[in-house]
């Protein structure tokens, strides 16, 4: 079992990586009285039960959610799903919500737990490569909206995060590669010497042999959670770990949520950020070429969906929430391994990008 901890002072917690399931003591070391497990209808069969028995002890009352799947559902009408059945089974403040699932269902109930009678406590189960490397880390949780993704939360931190990364084996192909694009992400901006590992070693990573899961788990939690720890609200450094997000986001929320998988978006907004990354000379094209060639071995996009025009990217990049002031801040490379959060670009770079990439 590693052990990350994440320095937060008094809601400092830990990240447990390795066989949580099959020797769940820490699972069911969990102290509240009452637990409710949060999971959806793919993930409930595989493992539900099982979380479910671990939790079982005298005096405890359990209870469980079971939300539909996928990125279309993370929704304030889902969220209230949570709400109901807390307030139908008079569920008191002292208990702890446990996400059981994907980055869907662990920010949905971290959103839940920010806000049911004002704040509850909450655990972090996450069952993709996605939620394990990324969104469960960090405390952001919230809902899409229809004009933005991700523009309606709050920042609520788990009290730890359980990692198996045994669920992975039961993850469909594409699920495994969205999660990689994170994986990348870690690498571009903080790590060089992490993104030359990635290059040398992704095919056993996805190939999920377990000692190359263990250490790229590790490693990429340990860089989010270095970041969290000096920005927790997203005020400075944490923004670079949007890399590539800006782009994504507008891709998600144009298509329709749930169309392409998060990491997919994301995955063609890396390669979009490296091309204005190179217009304003900060990089060099191979760089913006070893990012194509990782994510596409990956099996990733590496291109703007057919048919996206340049004005829908502007359009839904306006809305998002590192505009301030009216300008458009993004994340861009200065070097492998050292991304800049800026508004300080000329929009006729930006322009040349979006129409790179949108041959409409």
């Amino acid at each position: 079992m590693k052990t990350i901890q994440v320095d937060l002072g008094d809601r400092s917690y830990p990240i447990h990586i390795g066989s949580c399931f099959s020797d769940d003591a820490l699972i069911r070391s969990i102290p509240n009285t009452e637990v409710v497990v949060v999971t959806n209808e793919t993930v409930a069969p595989l493992y539900a039960d099982q979380v479910l028995a671990s939790l079982k002890r005298d005096g405890r009352r359990l209870g469980q959610v079971v939300l539909p799947d996928g990125e279309a559902y993370k929704t304030l009408d889902t969220v209230n799903r949570i709400f109901t059945y807390l307030l139908e089974g008079n569920f008191s403040r002292k208990v702890a919500l446990v996400a059981l699932g994907g980055g869907v269902v662990g920010d949905m109930t971290g959103y839940a737990a920010a806000c049911y009678q004002r704040g509850v406590d909450f655990y972090q189960i996450p069952t993709t490569l996605l939620s394990q490397v990324d969104s469960s880390v960090g405390g952001k949780t919230g809902v899409n909206h229809v004009l933005g993704k991700n523009m309606i939360g709050a920042f609520k931190q788990p009290k730890a995060v359980f990692i198996d990364p045994e669920t992975l084996k039961t993850l469909p192909n594409r699920e495994l590669s969205a999660g990689f694009a994170e994986v990348v992400k870690h690498g571009v901006i903080a790590d060089a010497t992490y993104f030359e590992h990635l290059e040398a070693n992704v095919e056993s990573i996805l190939a999920l042999e377990s000692d190359a899961l263990v250490q790229v788990i590790g490693r990429s939690c340990e860089i989010k959670a270095g970041v969290v720890a000096k920005d927790e609200t997203e005020q400075g450094v944490r923004a670079t770990l949007n890399f590539g997000h800006t782009f994504g986001h507008a891709i998600e929320t144009t298509l329709g949520y749930g169309q392409w998988l998060h990491g997919e978006a994301v995955a063609v907004g890396m390669v979009m950020a490296a091309d204005l990354s190179v217009r304003l000379g900060m990089i060099d094209n191979l760089l913006v070429e070893r990012v194509k060639n990782l994510l596409a071995v990956a099996g990733l996009p590496i291109e703007a969906p057919s048919g996206m025009t340049q004005n829908q990217f502007s359009t839904a990049m306006k809305r998002d929430k590192k505009v301030d002031a009216g300008a458009l801040r993004l994340v861009l490379l200065q070097s492998l391994g050292k991304a800049l959060v800026t508004a300080d670009y000329p929009q006729s770079s930006l322009d040349e990008t979006l129409a790179e990439f949108c041959r409409d």
